[in-house]
Order: structure tokens, then sequence, then C-alpha cells
């Protein structure tokens, strides 16, 4: 099985010994990234501070230029590529129960409308609100250089404003995607995580609906209504992109990604990934320029 990038192993790519659960970078150059495309396993907020970059998120090209801003969520698949000569970004990056320890909502985060693109969202705001969290990264750098007894509540409390100011400005530049009900909202969140812990073994509607305690008809309006997507699509991107982490590793076989994904064979898992992509597996290796 393809293992998720955890934050130590990111930052270690660029020598940076991590030991806690978050991250914050000024926004020094950065001339190298991995080649290769990494599934995080960590929230990200990276903001564009001069130049451009081009980045490709969930199999989807972008290019991010000054004052935009990514905001990713654990499972979000980044390949990066060609950067300008004068390309810098400030991030912080932070372990997926770091920011919810003692709160017991677990969808906090993604209650904030944050990911619009499902684990992630790529906005280009203005100077003002660039600014904003920019500041707010360069506070959150400079209280987490300092040891306290209350470092890391402080540290949790900065991340909060500035997750809620992100989702402020968002909400400001996407007025015309109303919030959902709420608890329309929490089966849908419940539903993707369903997915994303059992996409590797269960693809039925009818699995999740169970699971969910509803009925497939109710399950299909609602993730309708949330998505514009029903159920068994959102599952077979969820197969799918499983299918492009595990073709990205040169050491396994067609034929064990198809057994690792449950299919009765490796022309079933040829099928399935032609169908959505126009490509065989070993013709995406290809062009990809995947070998072993």
């Amino acid at each position: 099985m393809i293992t998720y990038e955890n934050l130590h192993d990111t930052l270690s790519f660029y020598s940076i010994d991590c030991r806690q659960s978050y991250y914050i970078s000024s926004g020094k150059p950065i001339f190298e990234f991995p080649k290769a495309p990494f599934r995080m396993d960590y929230y990200a907020l990276c903001i564009c501070t001069a130049g451009e970059i081009n980045i490709e998120i969930d199999r989807q090209k972008y290019k991010v230029d000054v004052h935009s801003f990514l905001m990713a969520a654990p499972s979000t698949i980044v390949k990066f590529g060609k950067t300008s000569d004068d390309f810098t970004m400030k991030l912080l990056f932070f372990d997926k129960n770091f920011l919810i320890k003692n709160i017991s909502n677990p969808f906090i985060i993604e209650k904030m409308n944050l990911f619009s693109k499902g684990s992630y969202s790529i906005v280009k705001t203005t100077v003002k609100n660039s600014s904003l969290l920019q500041n707010l990264l360069d506070d959150l750098e400079k209280k987490s250089k300092k040891e306290g007894k209350f470092t890391e509540e402080i540290i949790r409390t900065i991340i909060f404003h500035l997750l809620l100011e992100t989702a402020e400005i968002m909400e400001h530049q996407n007025t015309a995607n109303p919030a959902k009900e709420e608890g329309k909202k929490d089966l849908y969140l419940k539903f993707s995580k369903l997915i994303r812990e059992n996409i590797n073994r269960e693809r039925t509607v009818q699995f999740y609906a169970d699971q969910l305690h509803v009925s497939n008809k109710y399950l299909i309006e609602i993730i309708k209504k949330a998505s514009g997507k029903t159920p068994h699509e959102v599952i077979d991107e969820a197969l799918l992109k499983e299918a492009f982490v595990m073709l990205g590793n040169p050491d396994i076989t067609i034929s064990e990604v198809a057994f690792e994904l449950q299919f009765n064979s490796a022309s079933a898992f040829g099928r399935f990934f032609k169908k959505h992509t126009a490509l065989s597996p070993s013709e995406y290796r290809m062009k990809e320029n995947i070998q072993s």
C-alpha cells in the first residue's frame, strides 16, 4: 500500500527536522520541490508572496501567483511544477488532530467551507486580504519560537483565527454559493470521511448508506445537493485518486494496483481507469514517464 506523506517526511525533503504537530515558514525562496506527486496527511495553507508557481492538485493544473493562496486538507495529492525566479511563499502545515484537540466536533475545520473543490481551494484575493493572512502567519511564527506553559494553546488559537479569517475571505468571494443546511452538511462530511477510510475495500452506495443509517435514496439526494454529484460518482473519484497515487509508484505493478483496489482483475481495473481518463494504466505510466 502507498502511505500518506506525513508532516515530518515532507519537511525532511528540505532538510528541516520538525518534531512538532505544526510548521510555519516565513517565506524564504524555495528552489527545489519533490518531483513526484505526494499525498498529504496534514492541513496546509500556502500564500504566494512573490512570483508564481505551476502546481497540479488532484490531477488539476493551476498557476498560482502573488496574493493567491492554497488551502488543502489531508488526502490532497500535490505535484509541484516550475516556479519563477522570484517565487516566494509563506505557509502553515498542521497535523489533522492538532487543531481539534479538546474540541468535540471533529468536522470543525470542514464546516468553515475552506475546501470548495473537495479537499482544497485556490483563491486569488486582494492585497489587503493577503497582507492580513501574512501578518497572522508572521505572528504565528514569532509565537512558535517562544517556550511557555501555554505556547501550544496560543498557537492553536492563532491558527483558528487564521482559518476563520481565510473562511471569511472565501465567503465574501463566493457569495453565489449559499451555506447548506447543517444536518445535511454533516451527513456529506461523514460520507466523505467514510469514503477516505474505506475506499480500498468498499465502493457500493449501499455500504455507505448503511454506515450512515440512511436509505440509498436519501443519501443520493443529500450528496447530489451538497456536491452536484451522485454518491457513485464521488466514490469513483476517490477510487481514481487512489489509482493515480499507486500508479505513481514504479515499484508497484499494475496487477498489484488492481489487487489493492479490490478489482477482480487487472483488465477490470484497466477498463475502469480508461473509462475515466481515456488512457490505460500502462499508457498513463508511459505518458508520465513512470518506470520501474
